[in-house]
Formats: C-alpha cells, structure tokens, sequence
C-alpha cells in the first residue's frame, strides 16, 4: 500500500475506533467523521466519563507493560493498537529494558500514515506497523515485518487491550489462535467492556454510536471476559476493573466499566 492510497483510505473512510480513541486521548490524528462520531459518545455517555475510561485503560496498558518488562520480556505485540498518541507500549517498555521489540497492529491505515514518522524518530525501540485486521491471525502472524521483528522462540507479550470489543465474532478463538503461536513464558494482558445491568442504557447508547464505524463495539458478561484467560496463570490480583490492576494504593480507583488482567503461558 503506498501512501496516497493509505491518505485516500482514511480520508474517505468511515468513522474508526483507532481515531475515536484519539480523539479522547486529545490527539490530532483523525477527522471530522471521527470527531463527531466521538462527540455523540460524549454527548450521550458524558465526556469526563468517556474519556476517564479511555485514559483508565490506557494507564493500565502501560502498568502491564512494565509488569511484562519487569519480568524479561522484551518484545511485544500490540494488537488493535490504535494511534501513537503518549506512553506507547514502546516508550513505556524502553524505560524498563534495553531496545524493546514492538510490533503495532491495526486495521486502521491512518496508523500508519500518522504513526510511522513518529515511531522512526523514536530510536529507543525497534518498532514494525502492520496494518492488517487482528481477527485474521494467519494474516498478522504471517506478515513480513512481524517475521521480521519478532523472534516467536523467545518470550511475547501479547497486547488485547480494548480490542476485542470490537470483535463480534468468537473472542476465545482469536486469543487461542495467537496464543498458540507464542512460546511458554509468554504473557497475554487483555482489557473488555463489561456488562452491567446497572448501566443498561449508557452501553446502549455506547453501541449505537459506533453504528457507522468501522468495527462495532460489543460489550460482554464480565464471566465470558475472564474465560479468556482459561489454561494461563493469572497474575494476581486477578481479572479486575482495570483502574485496581496494579495501581497506587491497595485498591486503586476506577469507573468500573472495563475489566482486565494479566496471565502468563506456562509449559504444557
């Protein structure tokens, strides 16, 4: 894909959860379609909501990073990984081990167009983008640059935060499928919308205002998110509300709308 043909692709796109969640984070890389597919959410859901969900989860991506690096693992898989906005996974890896590996995966060819310059001014890590869909495994794990940057016989940390929310189809198997290509000592961290029949009618106007986007969002019983994590070690505390993952405090705080975890594949 050369890069008139990525430009004409976003331009003339519809709106894309990669540069909703831009827009959220406050910044720059998305469009009049995405900024008012981004303004209904706020106008239905409230904007300090929307965006302390969005920047809950993307403190507690960069808590599981470290928590990865911190135990050896040094290149990662970030999939669905949005727009390099601030604390990427590999700024946030790079402070914690030496030239971390980072593959960033999204179906959106904005990341590319905005993200490449960016991530090649960063020399503190050896970054690849791929622009592929993450449900299609064979696809992303088949990819050049994913041969290319990631050493499948050492230990991945595979990132599914926020992502498979976006998935209407069968989350279980595309998180056996890439895990089953990554070795023991491997680590998966997984972030979800949940249900809550308290909140029945905020996910409902959620849903509806990512009618025309470019993927749906669904959100899922919190039991069907913690099933994911089936035949891994849980890291402790759990599967949790992502704002008590590791946090300051014993508790930590959180709005309560997003479950995750981290958990480790340990040998047969």
């Amino acid at each position: 894909m050369n890069s008139n043909e990525s430009q004409d692709s976003v331009v003339l796109g519809r709106p894309s959860p990669a540069r909703m969640y831009d827009y959220f984070l406050h910044g720059s890389s998305n469009y009049p379609e995405d900024r008012a597919a981004g303004d209904a959410v706020m106008a239905k859901v409230g904007v300090e909501l929307t965006r302390d969900v969005v920047w809950e989860n993307r403190a507690f991506l960069g808590r599981a990073v470290q928590y990865l690096a911190e135990r050896g693992v040094r290149q990662f898989v970030d999939l669905g990984a949005g727009l390099p906005s601030m604390e990427n996974t590999h700024q946030v890896a790079a402070r914690f081990c030496e030239r971390p590996r980072v593959l960033y995966v999204d179906n959106d060819p904005a990341v590319e167009v905005h993200g490449g310059d960016i991530l090649l001014a960063d020399d503190s890590a050896d970054t690849r983008i791929v622009i592929e869909d993450v449900r299609e495994p064979d696809r992303v794990l088949s990819h050049p640059r994913t041969r290319e940057l990631i050493d499948f016989s050492e230990p991945v940390g595979l990132l599914m935060v926020a992502v498979l929310h976006f998935c209407p189809d069968d989350p279980q198997a595309l998180v056996d499928k890439y895990l089953s290509a990554l070795p023991p000592g491997s680590y998966l961290a997984l972030s979800h919308l949940v249900v809550d029949p308290d909140r029945g009618n905020e996910q409902a106007d959620m849903e509806r205002s990512y009618d025309r986007a470019t993927s749906p969002m669904i959100f899922r019983e919190p039991a069907v998110v913690k099933e994911l994590f089936t035949g891994l070690d849980v890291v402790a505390p759990g599967i949790v509300p992502v704002g008590r993952w590791h946090a300051d405090g014993e508790y930590g705080e959180t709005v309560g709308r997003m479950i995750g975890g981290v958990a480790k594949k340990e040998a047969l």
